[in-house]
């Protein structure tokens, strides 16, 4: 039943975009995408459906406003390539006022057929960081960078623009206000709106796609599915590590209370979704290592008496897979700490819970069954010799007696066998164990 659930949930994940179909013909008419999200997975595909979608419909021209502090430079090279292969002019405009081009936000907006932005807008500081922030070795930032500056370049070269200004913005992290992008040869445009951009737009000639003839046409904007919407839920890296983690929460939980099937059908749902949000991610194998090591640790407190060192060893452990998850993006592509705390808290204490649950199973002795007899104090109903009858727990036990019996007298079991209980006078007992 779990592993048909999985499948079920799977198979829907990986559906085709039924939604992207439209009501009625969008042919001649203007398209619009909103991306205000770090560029990742998710958002890549939701630009790349766009573009196909216009392109199908021979739409007039596709308008991405784009919000974006980056991203993903592997998924933008994605985007960049969509974009050329586009039959519909493609305008990128950065809006509105307070929005920015950031990082890869650079690449795309340069990329575009007709490249806007709105007033109190900003593009560049587009210079590769490496996780959280932090500086990269000097030779691999210089490989990096020299990547990154042809990259942006060539799309400059290819869209006619200012190549030397891209290459300082990937260098230098220079960045420019939306008038100074437009001296500059960075954009086309400065638009209000987006009726003062197509209304500057209008009749502009595009190379190799025509001429815009915007007059009158409706405006059409495109929503994503519940695909895209679920692929740019999980592809955030605190969504992914949270599934992660409660993954193998719940897996842990099933292995060890055989039978309780719920948590374990949502433990296996949360891992695939978590897996599959890896495949789109810079997933660091050391920090998944450290975390599925941690785990270990919490079990091994079963077995070794380390008086809570390896459940300490555990937390630490946990805390760094957590740190080092995700490599080789900016800090929009690293796990929160406001994430990451709790969730360690939770999961750890959760871990440690139900290592002194069976740690305490193991110590106590049983109360129930015919283990959970010994030691338990009846009173002899019959008495014939060595042979007779003893009520315990409201129960009659057929008895063989270790000593002298009498109707009525306390005595306290000291074995079971079968249906037999063997017990002895209480004072006996008393006197033995002193």
């Amino acid at each position: 039943m779990r592993w048909i659930t999985i499948t079920v949930v799977t198979l829907v994940l990986m559906l085709p975009a039924f939604g992207a179909a439209a009501e009625e013909s969008d042919q001649g008419q203007i398209m619009t995408v909103t991306v205000a999200d770090p560029i990742g997975p998710g958002v890549a595909e939701f630009i790349e459906d766009a573009i196909k979608r216009a392109s199908d419909s021979q739409a007039a021209c596709l308008i991405i406003l784009l919000d974006t502090p980056g991203g993903v430079v592997e998924t933008t090279r994605k985007i960049v390539q969509a974009i050329y292969g586009s039959f519909v002019p493609v305008v990128v405009y950065v809006s509105p006022s307070g929005a920015r081009a950031a990082s890869a936000g650079v690449m795309i907006t340069m990329a575009a057929d007709i490249a806007a932005m709105a007033p109190g807008t900003n593009i560049g500081a587009a210079h590769p960081v490496a996780a959280g922030g932090q500086s990269m070795d000097e030779t691999m930032s210089e490989k990096i960078v020299s990547d990154l500056v042809a990259f942006t370049k060539g799309i400059a070269n290819r869209r006619g623009r200012n190549a030397e200004w891209a290459e300082k913005a990937v260098r230098d992290s220079v960045s420019v206000t939306a008038d100074e992008a437009l001296e500059l040869n960075v954009i086309n445009v400065v638009a209000t709106d987006l009726n003062d951009l197509i209304e500057q737009i209008n009749g502009r000639e595009v190379e190799g796609k025509g001429t815009l003839d915007l007059d009158g046409l409706r405006v059409v904007e495109i929503l994503p599915n519940l695909r895209t919407k679920i692929l740019k839920t999980i592809s955030d890296p605190n969504i992914a590590y949270i599934l992660f983690m409660i993954g193998l929460a719940g897996l842990y939980f099933e292995l060890s209370n055989p039978g309780a099937i719920f948590p374990g059908v949502v433990g296996a749902i949360a891992l695939i979704l978590a897996f599959f949000s890896f495949q789109t991610l810079p997933v660091n194998i050391a920090g998944i290592l450290l975390i599925l090591l941690s785990g270990v640790l919490f079990i091994l407190e079963i077995k070794v008496a380390s008086y809570g060192m390896l459940s300490v060893a555990g937390v630490v452990t946990m805390i760094l897979g957590s740190m080092m998850l995700f490599k080789g993006a900016g800090p929009e592509f690293q796990v929160a700490w406001k994430v990451m705390i709790p969730t360690v808290a939770a999961i750890s204490g959760f871990f440690i819970l139900a290592v002194s649950l069976v740690v305490r199973a193991h110590v106590h002795r049983p109360y129930t069954g015919s283990e959970g007899l010994v030691g338990e104090i009846g009173v002899v109903k019959q008495a014939d010799g060595t042979e007779g009858k003893v009520q315990v727990h409201g129960e009659l036990w057929k008895a063989h007696f270790e000593g002298p019996a009498r109707v009525g007298a306390k005595v306290r079991v000291t074995a079971v066998e079968g249906l037999v209980v063997t017990v002895q006078p209480v004072e006996a007992a008393g006197s033995e164990s002193h």
